[in-house]
């Protein structure tokens, strides 16, 4: 969950798919890549660490758009590079199931499947939903 739209409907489709298999557990991950220091406006003004509230905020975002589930709900904000963070929670907490949006907040927003989905597509260690 980046605070996309895409993440937001990811987010809900998480919850919608909680709610119709009565999972035990689900996790809300938001993970955030640092910004160099030197890179200056405007760059950070794009990082959810400028603002610890905004990162906050976007943990509450998520949290709504999951909304209410029968599981137990962990929500983690977590710095470093998307695509290492996501696989390598995945095969550490032995995930059945990563649901990503399709489109972040990077760069290449335009883009028909942002590169962070495509690397953690070929990279996951379980099955993987793209929402868009």
């Amino acid at each position: 969950m980046d605070g996309s739209e895409s993440a937001l409907q990811a987010a809900k489709v998480a919850g919608d798919l909680a709610r119709a298999v009565e999972t035990k557990e689900l996790q809300i991950v938001i993970a955030h890549e640092p910004v160099p220091s030197y890179s200056g406006e405007p760059h950070t003004y794009y990082t959810i660490n400028a603002d610890p509230d905004t990162a906050q905020d976007i943990v509450q975002v998520a949290e709504d758009a999951v909304g209410s589930v029968p599981a137990a709900v962990h929500s983690e904000l977590i710095q470093g590079q998307i695509t290492e963070t996501v696989i390598n929670m995945a095969k550490t907490r032995r995930s059945d199931l990563i649901i990503i949006g399709a489109q972040g907040l990077g760069r290449l927003a335009g883009a028909l499947l942002g590169i962070n989905a495509q690397r953690i597509v070929s990279e996951a260690p379980c099955p993987v939903l793209i929402v868009r």
